[in-house]
């Protein structure tokens, strides 16, 4: 299942996904595990001070792709601060991007050891996990995230879980949390791209229709692979003209993609 490149590299952080998940990257929340007053600037040990400040400069050089000076980064915030939830969630990141699974995972457990009900961290195991083919733990840790209180990411958390339950071929499972997280930000072309990709797949091609006019109708927000689903959705209609002109357009915009090249063999069921 093709998915939307702006979820792809907006559904980890980088400073990223693209500010969709930059709430995973955030920095040290400034509350001290032992008192519920609110932490300022004289509150801060040398050792805070250093940990922030190379939290923030990791968060940067992972935002630019600069993984390993990333890495070290980070490295060095935790020596200052060893049990940093944000750091630990961005190491974590780092790792997943670099390909190293087990690091990955590591952090992702460490971090949720020190801060269990953190639903960033949740989001972020969660989308690693789904990238692997866990789709049963992805599942139930995207529908803890979503729990959580004053969670203000929830909308790209149940993004994901559509997302993740489409790849595991839940179809009705996830046209519904498509669904739910395109009635709290129907904005998201992301969303509308993905939702009409799974009722496209259920045979609901009237409705696929309209999500996928809703994003091309915005040439900023329209791709190669939300044409080719356009065209795709006209061709199973019976629309010969609109498939015709939405696949022109594919070939004149996007004249190198995989998908203009499927338009010019005329395969329009792969």
């Amino acid at each position: 299942m093709n998915l939307f490149p702006w979820f792809v590299r907006g559904q980890i952080c980088t400073g990223m996904l693209v500010a969709s998940m930059l709430a995973s990257c955030a920095g040290p929340s400034g509350l001290r595990p032992d008192t519920p007053d609110i932490r300022t600037e004289s509150d801060q040990t040398n050792a805070d001070r250093r940990a922030r400040t190379r939290l923030e400069l990791a968060s940067a050089y992972f935002a630019r792709g600069q993984l390993s000076t990333a890495l070290d980064e980070v490295k060095l915030s935790l020596a200052a601060q060893p049990d940093q939830p944000d750091a630990l969630n961005l190491r974590g990141l780092i790792y997943a991007a670099m390909g190293e699974k087990r690091f990955a995972e590591d952090s992702f457990r460490r971090a949720m050891a020190v801060a269990p009900r953190d639903a960033d961290t949740m989001h972020n195991f969660g989308w690693f996990l789904c990238q692997d083919a866990r789709y049963a733990e992805a599942d139930a840790l995207f529908a803890q995230a979503v729990e959580q209180p004053r969670y203000r990411g929830v909308t790209r958390t149940l993004l994901a879980r559509g997302v993740c339950q489409a790849r595991a071929g839940r179809w009705v499972e996830a046209e519904g949390t498509l669904s739910r997280s395109y009635e709290l930000d129907p904005s998201n072309p992301a969303t509308a791209y993905n939702l009409s990709d799974v009722l496209y797949r259920r045979g609901e091609f009237e409705r696929a229709r309209f999500y996928m006019r809703r994003v091309n109708a915005h040439a900023d927000q329209s791709n190669a692979q939300t044409l080719w689903l356009a065209a795709r959705i006209e061709h199973r209609l019976g629309n010969v003209i609109g498939a015709r002109q939405l696949g022109t357009q594919l070939r004149d915009r996007f004249p190198q993609s995989p998908e203009a090249l499927l338009f010019e063999k005329g395969r329009f069921d792969e």
